[in-house]
């Protein structure tokens, strides 16, 4: 009698990446006959909230979760998930060094990176070569602002730049916390004190309201990476700083009418380079609470080996890859040739480190948050101020204020502190 099938429960974000995961999983199901793939696929806050619940109440629901870089070193931490286990063929030391460590506890890796990205400038080349601006390789906020200004020319329909304004700790937050490292300050001091007061808050969210007020589109505030996504292909946007991801959709002819207007350099700096970028991963994990661990791992590893990229390669073409996770797609000529973002978009990932992203010394590990269970609350809050602070509801003082009152009444529930 034939064995039963042993049934993997995957559960995956709606994005294009991962759909293709879903398509080309019937090779591995063709190679592991006794594995059958089940998915469960959610739009990325209902995933965040059901992998959450379930790894909190060890529900057992899911075989494999796709999580990031926040919930990794949380959940890792807390026994959560099973270690990743790889072979000699799977060459984990090809893995970006970013990607490990930000998925590492303690040397020890427990999710495996899909893909990966770093944020960068995005500009339109031919406005800037119009008025005769050479963009350098890492530019300055302040290098931008003068760009900005220049190039601004809402009569033409075409804005200066576009930044994320939509609240949000993964919105609009992922990308002020980069403003606020470059500007030389942290979310939490070395006794878990929220900053949100401090010099560097204040100086870059003001610089941040009066660049956008002065050269963004109308309704900043309602903008995220899609909503500008949009406008930079409809020839909207003169720069823009945002996910490397983004890279590969506005150089595409098929959805932008921009594609051969644009270039890339890295995200801007200020008073240090430090955490000027910020760092991701969508990354596959096991829960510790699966009794499927043998087959999790063998469709773990695969979904984020070499020959799994060299899969889509061929399926769907090199531009289609998933970055960001490994040395030996950016030495891949094929994808060098297919993916002009591809060499800005590597340094942008190796200069980004969890450990080490802001001047003073930071208790917490993670770029563009802090991997403490408080921050989603606290993301969210702040984000709402600064949303508000941008649309005028409010002053940049007041909101930071709040922000603080805020984070500070967190983080004394959670007993950091008395």
């Amino acid at each position: 009698m034939a064995q039963a099938a042993t049934e993997l429960v995957i559960a995956t974000v709606n994005n294009g990446h991962m759909i293709e995961m879903q398509k080309l999983g019937k090779h591995f199901e063709q190679a592991n006959p006794d594995i059958k793939l089940k998915w469960v696929t959610l739009e990325e806050g209902t995933l965040r909230q059901r992998v959450t619940t379930d790894i909190a109440t060890k529900g057992g629901q899911f075989d494999v979760m796709t999580i990031g870089m926040y919930e990794t070193p949380i959940w890792g931490k807390k026994g959560w998930l099973q270690e990743i286990k790889t072979d000699a063929a799977y060459d984990a030391d090809d893995l970006l060094p970013a990607m490990r460590n930000g998925l590492s506890v303690d040397g020890k890796m427990f999710a495996v990176p899909f893909y990966g990205e770093s944020s960068m400038l995005m500009y339109r080349k031919d406005l800037a070569d119009k008025v005769g601006v050479k963009v350098a390789d890492r530019p300055t906020w302040t290098d931008i602002k003068d760009l900005a200004a220049k190039i601004h020319d809402p009569k033409n329909g075409v804005y200066g730049i576009c930044l994320r304004g939509k609240p949000g700790w993964g919105d609009n937050m992922a990308f002020l916390s980069t403003l606020v490292n470059t500007h030389g300050g942290q979310w939490f001091d070395m006794n878990w004190k929220p900053q949100l007061e401090s010099k560097p808050w204040k100086d870059a969210i003001n610089f941040y309201v009066d660049l956008l007020k002065s050269y963004g589109p109308p309704g900043s505030s309602a903008n995220s990476f899609n909503e500008i996504l949009a406008l930079y292909n409809e020839g909207k946007c003169g720069m823009w700083i945002d996910a490397t991801i983004a890279a590969s959709f506005i150089s595409d002819p098929k959805q932008s009418k921009v594609a051969d207007k644009v270039a890339f350099a890295q995200a801007p700096t200020m008073v240090t380079p430090k955490g000027a970028n910020w760092l991701w991963a969508w990354s596959l994990a096991i829960p510790s609470g699966t009794k499927k661990v043998d087959a999790a791992q063998k469709f773990v590893t695969w979904a984020t080996s070499k020959d799994y990229i060299q899969l889509v390669g061929k399926t769907n073409g090199w531009a289609a890859v998933p970055t960001g996770t490994r040395k030996s797609t950016y030495a891949n000529p094929e994808f060098q040739k297919a993916a002009k973002f591809a060499a800005a978009e590597k340094v942008a990932i190796d200069s980004a480190n969890p450990n080490d992203s802001t001047l003073p010394k930071s208790p917490y590990v993670g770029v563009q948050f802090a991997a403490i269970p408080e921050f989603q609350a606290i993301g969210v809050s702040v984000g709402q101020h600064m949303s508000a602070a941008l649309a005028g509801k409010t002053t940049v003082d007041a909101a930071l204020k709040a922000g603080q009152i805020a984070a500070d009444r967190e983080m004394r529930k959670a007993g950091y502190y008395k």
